[in-house]
C-alpha cells in the first residue's frame, strides 16, 4: 500500500486516506468492490437502488465485515421507499450517504442531524446550488463523459463552474482513470476524483469475465449515448442489442418494458404502487411520455443481464468514455496505489514558476 497522500477537504470530511471515490454502480458496486475500494483507502459508494431494504441492510453489514474505513451508500432520492432506505443507513452507522438525483431537503437534514455525511451527485451547476443551500456536506459533479445516466456538458466545462459557485468540496465525475486526471481535477479545484468504469474494471469486480473483456475491447469510438433504453440519455458500449433497440417500435418497446417491470418488481421487492409513483417523480419536469416512464424498467434489468448474469447479447453494459483507454484488470490495492504514484510524478514534473 503506498504511502503517497494528498490531503483534500474530501480526505478530512469523510476520513478517507485518498482523495478517490469508487461510485455507486447498480449491480456492480457490491460487498465486495466496496470494501476493496475502502481498504484500498478510497471511498467505496454501495449501490443501493437495485436491492431489496433487506439485502441493502445485509448488504451493509457484510462490507462493515470486510473493513473497518469509512464507506457509503447510494440510494435513489426520487425512491419510494427513499426514507426507509435513509433509516437503514442511519441505523447501520454509514459514514457517506451519497445520491442519484437531488434529495429534499428533509431528507438531507434528517441525515446530518444523525452524522451522516450527504454527497449528492449532480449534472448541473443549478443543481449544485441547490443541494448546497440545503446543506449537502459535498458533490460529485459528472460530465458528459461519464458512463450510465449523464449530460452533455463535458466535464472540463462544468467542473470549472460548479467549483466557483458552491463554497463545499466538489468530486470531478467523468473521463477519470489515472494519477494525472486526478491533478487535472485538483488544478480545476475539486477535492477529488470518482471513477466508475476504471472500479468496474478491477479484479475485485464481480462482473463477469467475459463482459470485462468486452470493455477491455472497446475502443473510445465503441461507447455511445442512447435514449432508446429509458427515454434518457444513457453512455454505454454499443453493442447489437442496442442498434437494435434503437430500432425497435413503440409497441415492441413498450411489451419489453411491461417484462422488464413485472422482472424488476420480484428482484427489487417494489410493489407495482410503489414503481408507479417513482414513474411519477422520473416524470415530474421531465418531457417524457408514459411510455418513456415504463421504460425505465428496461435500464436495471439490461443492466444485470450484462453485469450480473454475462448476457451481452440481452443485456447493456453502461460505461464511461475512458473504458476506451483502459486495458487491464488491477485490484483497487494496485489501481489505487498506481493512481497515487501517478499524481505524485505529474505534480513533480510540472514547471515550476518562481
Amino acid at each position: 500500500m503506498t504511502d503517497i497522500s494528498i490531503e483534500t477537504a474530501l480526505t478530512t470530511l469523510v476520513g478517507v486516506r485518498h482523495p478517490l471515490v469508487q461510485t455507486g454502480m447498480g449491480w456492480v458496486a457490491g460487498p465486495r468492490l466496496v470494501s476493496a475500494a475502502a481498504n484500498a483507502g478510497a471511498l467505496g459508494i454501495l449501490a443501493s437502488a437495485t436491492m431489496t431494504t433487506d439485502r441493502l441492510r445485509s448488504a451493509v453489514r457484510e462490507v462493515k465485515s470486510r473493513t473497518d474505513a469509512p464507506f457509503g451508500v447510494n440510494l435513489r432520492a426520487d425512491a419510494g421507499d427513499a426514507a426507509e432506505r435513509v433509516r437503514i443507513i442511519i441505523e447501520e452507522g454509514v459514514r457517506v450517504a451519497s445520491f442519484a438525483l437531488a434529495p429534499s431537503q428533509e431528507l438531507i437534514g434528517r441525515l446530518k442531524d444523525a452524522g451522516v455525511v450527504v454527497i449528492p451527485s449532480i449534472g448541473a451547476r443549478r443543481h449544485a446550488e441547490k443541494v448546497a443551500a440545503w446543506g449537502a456536506d459535498a458533490v460529485i459533479v459528472q460530465g458528459g463523459e461519464g458512463g450510465g445516466h449523464t449530460g452533455n456538458v463535458a466535464t472540463t466545462v462544468l467542473l470549472p463552474q460548479v467549483v466557483a459557485a458552491v463554497d463545499i468540496p466538489v468530486i470531478a465525475a467523468g473521463g477519470f482513470r489515472d494519477g494525472r486526471g486526478l491533478v487535472a481535477a485538483l488544478a480545476y479545484g475539486a477535492a477529488g476524483i470518482a471513477m466508475g468504469t476504471r472500479f468496474l474494471l478491477t479484479s475485485d469486480s464481480t462482473v463477469p469475465d467475459a463482459v470485462k473483456a468486452k470493455y477491455l475491447a472497446a475502443t473510445v469510438k465503441d461507447i455511445t449515448v442512447t435514449t432508446a433504453v429509458d427515454g434518457l440519455p444513457h453512455r454505454m458500449l454499443r453493442s447489437e442489442l442496442v442498434d437494435a433497440l434503437e430500432r425497435s417500435g413503440r409497441a415492441a418497446s413498450l411489451v419489453r418494458a411491461v417484462r422488464h417491470a413485472a422482472a424488476f418488481r420480484r428482484d427489487s421487492g417494489m410493489s407495482w404502487a410503489q414503481m408507479v409513483r417513482d414513474g411519477l417523480a422520473m416524470k415530474h419536469g421531465k418531457d417524457l411520455t408514459w411510455s418513456q416512464v415504463l421504460l425505465a424498467a428496461n435500464t436495471p434489468m439490461l443492466l444485470k443481464a450484462s453485469m450480473v448474469d454475462g448476457r451481452t447479447d440481452l443485456g447493456v453494459m453502461a460505461s464511461g468514455q475512458v473504458a476506451g483507454l483502459i486495458d487491464d484488470l488491477p485490484s483497487c490495492a494496485e489501481l489505487v496505489d498506481r493512481v497515487m504514484a501517478e499524481a505524485h510524478t505529474t505534480l513533480r514534473t510540472l514547471p515550476r514558476t518562481d
